[in-house]
């Protein structure tokens, strides 16, 4: 795949979401890659870290201009770290600097074991409209092999506060091929989960990341290839007899389409993100048509220093763009339309036609001239169709 430079994309054609970075945690997990970073929590600088929040959005404002966002994701590190009043306040800032859609959903990454459930409400009440609960096993010795600082009763304590709490939806974080961990044992997590009744569950592989503790010294007793394809083919039968509908590779959702989550949808679907927040990265599309990545200080103390000048953004090269949005959309159960291609990378179809007759030639692309969708196999084997586009 060699396509030729992109053409200008309409840039307010290109749904639009916000992504803001809370770096600090209680305890670096060792298979964690993000930019995350301990800290004493009585010593965070909250109060500090949500002005050059707001900095940030005044400082980037302009390169969206009155272009709607859609959505609002706080990740981590902990943001459950911050107060519902010091969340109230960024999503005022938001409001204020950004036109966001009065029905936004905004998503706020929560610990277990770094939740204050008696103000989960108040969460509520300062604007977030969904939690994410990283729950990631619901068995006490693997969560802490694994270096979790919450135990399975709290991810059960902290399930039923979010479910009462009048969130519009919310999401449990869940892991497998965990070290010692077998068919039975996933399962088990599963089950569990199930019976906290989240709306969307997002259940994933655990990976050895460069740069992380477990990739140096990676957990005895790991499954092997055999034995995550049977975790991987029992649990995805249980979460649909218990009534989850995959959407995404790792995502699935109970009672409808309107609990995925829109921000990691529109992420998918390579709409445009704008970062705030050290270390954060933006995939934006300016008024000229051109679509960049920008990307913010990663390092706390120096993005509270110089938020001013810790934007940095570059072009996007046609050939990484075409790449970038395969990697993304065949990532989704159903693809995405054939025309969101040339809508979103300006590069018309018929440029990477070889390619996909590939793809389809082996199995893995769907035979739709109006989808870009995966396969079955295709799904299995997802790293091979992606290097059909490489």
């Amino acid at each position: 795949m060699n396509p030729s430079a992109p053409a200008p994309v309409h840039a307010d054609a290109i749904p639009l979401t916000l992504y803001a970075h809370l770096p600090w945690c209680v305890r670096k997990c060792p298979y964690c890659d993000f930019n995350s970073h301990e800290h004493d929590p009585a010593g965070i600088p909250r109060t500090e870290y949500i002005r050059a929040l707001d900095e940030d959005l005044a400082q980037d404002a302009g390169y969206v201009g009155r272009r709607e966002v859609q959505a609002i994701f706080i990740g981590g590190g902990t943001p459950s770290l911050f107060a519902p009043e010091h969340i109230g306040e960024f999503l005022r800032g938001c409001r204020g600097r950004l036109n966001v859609a009065g029905d936004a959903e905004v998503t706020l990454e929560a610990n277990p074991g770094a939740l204050d459930m008696s103000r989960v409400g108040e969460l509520a009440d300062a604007g977030v409209s969904r939690l994410s609960l990283g729950a990631q096993s619901f068995d006490d010795a693997l969560l802490e092999r694994i270096g979790r600082i919450h135990h399975s009763g709290d991810v059960r304590n902290a399930a039923s506060a979010v479910a009462g709490a009048g969130f519009e939806s919310w999401n449990l974080d869940l892991m497998y091929a965990l070290p010692g961990q077998d068919v039975a044992g996933a399962l088990s997590d599963l089950e569990q989960a199930v019976q906290c009744q989240p709306p969307h569950l997002s259940w994933y592989q655990l990976t050895l990341e460069p740069n992380t503790v477990f990739h140096k010294k990676p957990p005895e007793g790991l499954p092997d290839d055999d034995g995550i394809v049977e975790i991987e083919t029992a649990g995805a039968e249980f979460l649909r007899a218990a009534g989850y509908v995959q959407y995404e590779i790792s995502a699935w959702v109970r009672g409808g389409d309107g609990a995925r989550c829109r921000h990691n949808l529109n992420y998918w679907q390579f709409g445009d993100y704008l970062g705030v927040g050290a270390g954060a990265h933006s995939k934006l599309t300016l008024p000229d048509g051109g679509i960049f990545r920008g990307k913010k200080l990663r390092r706390p103390d120096g993005y509270l220093r110089g938020v001013s000048k810790s934007a940095e953004f570059a072009p996007i090269a046609g050939h990484e763009i075409a790449l970038e949005f395969m990697l993304n959309a065949l990532r989704l159960i159903d693809g995405v339309p054939g025309e969101y291609f040339a809508q979103r990378t300006g590069i018309e179809l018929d440029e990477i036609e070889n390619a996909l007759f590939h793809a389809r030639a082996l199995g893995l692309l769907r035979d739709d001239p109006d989808r870009l969708a995966p396969t079955p196999q295709g799904l299995r084997y997802l790293n091979d169709l992606l290097e059909v586009f490489m």
